[in-house]
């Protein structure tokens, strides 16, 4: 399995150069191209009685729209230059809804993490959660600061779901190539989870892969997994994102939640 485009997403965030980065480094590695995706909304005036003003307000705020696109282009071309295929999308309009129907043409799209303490990427910043939910394509979700992905140690958070099925199979070309695979099973049940059989599924593909069954009832299922993969140094995690949409409220299990807010190292999730 090959994947042909990844799909950045570009805004003006303090985090947006390295994420860049990162996705320009695997499109180098796999021979990708390497497409960047900005949305910039026009915010409406503030309703006033004076027409022309309002006219005046509205064409500033069109102008301030377009030469945010602008900068973000500049910023997306300046740092994915590792990429030797490159392409740019853009319009003035959601970010969030652009960004899901261009993936419709990606294999991977690249976005970042906007956890609590994250600072505020602004209005071009697309959220990981209702993406996951309607873009139909593996996500792989950077933390800020990380500029390279060698994705060499990779820990698997296995669920017998369809959503970690999907997440797997959709990682299969990382997998493949990594040095070291672990799939881990958290909770009381963990042994009536089929690791096995995913480890085995893996192995059809030509990956070296060992289980590990983590019963801890001290912490939280989301801390035992990133300690799991703290200790064996792992650079990437694969896992399914559970969620479902509520009258557009998006709505995401405990675990899936901690890691989209404060997960240390990237994650590629699929819904």
């Amino acid at each position: 399995m090959t994947i042909s485009n990844i799909m950045v997403s570009v805004d003006l965030g303090a985090a947006a150069s390295d994420r860049v980065r990162l996705a320009a480094g695997l499109a180098e590695r796999f021979g990708s191209k390497l497409t960047g995706v900005a949305g910039r909304p026009v915010l409406g005036p503030i309703p006033i009685g004076d027409v022309l003003q309002a006219e005046r307000a509205w064409a500033a705020e069109e102008r301030s729209a377009e030469e945010d696109l602008a900068a973000a282009q500049a910023l997306f071309a300046r740092e994915a230059a590792a990429a030797q295929s490159r392409a740019w999308r853009s319009v003035t309009g959601s970010p969030l809804a652009y960004l899901a129907a261009q993936a419709r043409s990606a294999d991977l799209v690249v976005v970042g993490r906007q956890g609590p303490g994250d600072g505020d990427p602004g209005v071009m910043a697309v959220s990981v959660g209702p993406l996951l939910m309607e873009v139909g394509r593996p996500v792989l979700l950077t933390p800020p600061g990380l500029a390279h992905l060698a994705a060499k140690r990779i820990v698997v958070a296995w669920k017998d779901t369809r959503e970690a099925r999907r997440a797997v199979h959709d990682a299969l070309p990382l997998l493949a190539r990594a040095d070291k695979v672990h799939i881990a099973v958290v909770g009381p049940a963990a042994d009536q989870e089929g690791a096995e059989d995913a480890a085995a599924y893996l192995s059809g593909h030509g990956v070296t892969v060992t289980t590990h069954l983590l019963r801890s009832p001290e912490i939280s299922p989301a801390e035992e997994i990133l300690r799991f993969a703290r200790r064996e140094e792992a650079d990437l995690m694969v896992m399914g994102a559970y969620g479902r949409s509520r009258l557009r409220e998006w709505i995401f299990g405990g675990v899936t939640r901690d890691i989209l807010q404060t997960t240390p190292l990237c994650c590629l999730m699929s819904h």
